[in-house]
């Protein structure tokens, strides 16, 4: 294929890779030669993956020839829900990946074993690390169903129901080799039996998520958090090139808030994205219908969650393993999802923006990683490319 230069800044692939793609979207053009919104997607994806390719393939050389193709190494931050249905698809294309996410969502089960257990907030760590596990063998398939369930909605059938996993007798063990069966089941006794020593606290298992509570178990076991995304790795046999990273490692328990414009305070990550005024209630994620904020967002910060004063900001220490992939990955992506809950919590934290700003390479939004599968994956339809910037929708009418 004949790399051309950038339109606009008149420089070739590689180097037009630095560019990004929104150089080449704003660069003049009649509606007459405009070409097909499908061929623009594609030819834009072809800039990106040749600039990486090239860039992959000189990167290192003996006596002058080029080294063999080595996929683009990327840093994602995301949530745990909205960016899922990409991981499916991008561990086809490469798995040199490093997924950061959030610490402090405060929803679904995860806000039960929070409040009852105390520490970080797991579930979004423990969705995408689900994504990534391995299917490529039934019995890889039947662990991933089995951390992946989540209990019944009536508490008495939830309960019921979660006996019958850890004493072994549920269906969902049918596939589980016994050495798998034992390690699992191990930490899921270990977790209940944490719950019955707090018996102040009664446990609600309504809708409860079994690789959450397996994930608790194994870091209250471990006394670590990185320890056990370690072992939940191992068991769901995630790339051993994929890493999974909270973006704040701590066994303490954080929570979000943010100010408003008008002055308020809202505390908890859900309230900020899922407004329930005080009704405590399953979310829906599949539906944008909720409740609205009495004002715009004005900034996001962490907050305490022990002692008497829990509205006091507090100023906790990024993740170091997250640090040295920023200055080491070959592109950074901000994911699909919600701004202020899923994105946010990452960037707001000291370091992270300073190391972003060091770094000269491309730093893209989802919709430019979803062009470049239009080259590497054709599978992709206009449907799947979610929701473009504004931006985005006008440079294709």
């Amino acid at each position: 294929m004949a790399l051309v230069a950038c339109p606009r800044c008149n420089i070739t692939p590689p180097q037009a890779s630095a560019c990004g793609i929104r150089c080449l979207l704003r660069a003049p053009r009649s509606a007459a030669s405009r070409p097909p919104p499908w061929r623009l997607r594609r030819s834009r994806a072809m800039a990106v993956y040749e600039g990486w390719h090239s860039a992959a393939a000189g990167a290192d050389t003996d006596g002058g020839a080029p080294a063999p193709h080595v996929p683009p190494s990327l840093l994602v931050f995301s949530g745990g829900t909205a960016f899922n249905g990409v991981v499916e698809e991008l561990k086809k294309v490469t798995t040199r990946v490093a997924h950061v996410l959030p610490v402090s969502d405060d929803g679904g089960s995860t806000a039960e074993i929070v409040r009852v257990l105390g520490g970080p907030a797991v579930g979004d760590i423990r969705s995408r690390c689900l994504r990534l596990s391995d299917e490529s063998t039934a019995e890889a398939l039947s662990v991933r169903k089995l951390l992946g369930h989540r209990l019944p909605i009536d508490p008495s059938e939830a309960k019921l129901e979660w006996y019958q996993i850890v004493e072994g007798d549920h269906t969902l063990w049918e596939g589980v080799s016994r050495p798998y069966r034992e390690t699992i089941r191990a930490f899921l006794v270990y977790f209940h039996s944490e719950i019955l020593r707090r018996s102040a606290e009664m446990f609600c298992f309504t809708n409860g998520s079994i690789g959450n509570f397996f994930f608790a178990g194994a870091r209250i076991f471990f006394q670590s958090l990185d320890a056990a995304i370690f072992l939940f790795s191992r068991v769901s046999q995630i790339p051993a090139e994929s890493l999974v990273l909270p973006v704040i490692s701590t066994n303490d328990r954080l929570t979000l808030g943010c100010e408003l414009w008008d002055g308020t305070i809202i505390r908890g990550q859900n309230e900020i994205s899922h407004p329930s005024n005080g009704r405590r209630e399953i979310v829906n994620k599949d539906c944008n219908s909720c409740s609205t904020l009495p004002s715009r967002i004005k900034r996001v910060f962490y907050m305490s969650s022990e002692g008497s004063n829990l509205l006091h900001e507090v100023f906790p220490e990024v993740n170091h393993t997250v640090l040295e992939q920023l200055s080491k990955v070959d592109c950074i992506v901000y994911a699909m999802g919600s701004l202020f809950t899923s994105v946010c919590p990452s960037l707001v934290l000291r370091g992270i923006g300073e190391t972003i700003a060091s770094r000269s390479i491309p730093k893209r939004d989802c919709w430019a990683v979803c062009l470049w599968f239009c080259h590497c994956n054709y599978r992709f339809s206009k449907s799947d490319l979610w929701r473009p910037s504004q931006k985005l929708k006008e440079s294709y009418q």
